[in-house]
């Protein structure tokens, strides 16, 4: 078991698939802050990730839960799937991120974070 990692700065690619076989095989969960453009990794569920990046002053707002399938193509490789997305105040109403522009930043912050 890992410990939550927040990253502000890129990991390999090969450390976050180490972290998903060893947790769940060929998936990590992830938490990103899309406004502070970081994200937390190896946490057992959404919400401990979600926990820790709030003890690290992000907002709940601004937390979205994710699946990384770090063994597929850049493209692919993203699940915008998580409990903690579901938020009526801000228009999501299922486990999806729903917003187009959030999906692209969440995108992007990965996309950064995660060193082929």
């Amino acid at each position: 078991m890992y410990d939550i990692i927040t990253m502000a700065t890129p990991l390999p690619i090969d450390k976050i698939k180490s972290i998903a076989q060893d947790q769940f095989g060929t998936m990590v969960k992830a938490v990103v802050d899309i406004e502070r453009r970081i994200m937390a990794i190896g946490g057992e569920m959404h919400a401990d990730e979600e926990d820790h990046l709030l003890s690290e002053g992000s907002k709940p707002e601004n937390l979205w839960g994710i699946n990384i399938y770090p063994g597929l193509d850049k493209e692919n490789r993203i699940e915008f799937d998580s409990m903690i997305n579901i938020r009526p105040a801000v228009q999501n109403r299922s486990r999806n991120v729903e917003n187009p522009e959030t999906r692209n930043k969440i995108t992007e912050i990965v996309h950064r974070l995660l060193v082929e």
